[in-house]
């Protein structure tokens, strides 16, 4: 995913934590606060697993919503991967993924348009 929308600041991610509405399936939570541009961030704490684990899990959380970038409505995401998200596949990520953007609301038309094939 591109460095601009990436959140990266512990600052911001506080500010998701306080101020976000969250929405959670088996293996991801999504936290979505109001913000001019969009921005996501990944959480993935140390009882997912050792750092390998962890960094797997994070490129592919990357890889799951990098085709929403363009239809999605502007905000602060922050996605927190629970510790089944260690053993959950791929496709699996993506259709909870799905399941949480629509939860919260955050697909624009475009969004809902192009990835119908998830």
């Amino acid at each position: 995913m591109e460095r601009q929308y990436r959140l990266q600041k512990n600052r911001a991610f506080q500010y998701v934590y306080r101020r976000g509405h969250s929405a959670a399936c088996h293996d991801l939570v999504m936290l979505l606060a109001p913000g001019r541009q969009l921005k996501v961030g990944f959480s993935v704490s140390k009882k997912v697993g050792n750092a390998v684990t962890r960094n797997k899990v994070k490129r592919r959380l990357r890889e799951c919503f990098r085709p929403y970038l363009g239809g999605v409505k502007t905000g602060l995401y922050v996605i927190v991967a629970r510790p089944s998200a260690a053993k959950a596949t791929f496709q699996s990520m993506q259709k909870d993924l799905q399941h949480l953007l629509k939860k919260q609301n955050a697909l624009t038309e475009r969004g809902t348009e192009g990835n119908r094939a998830v």
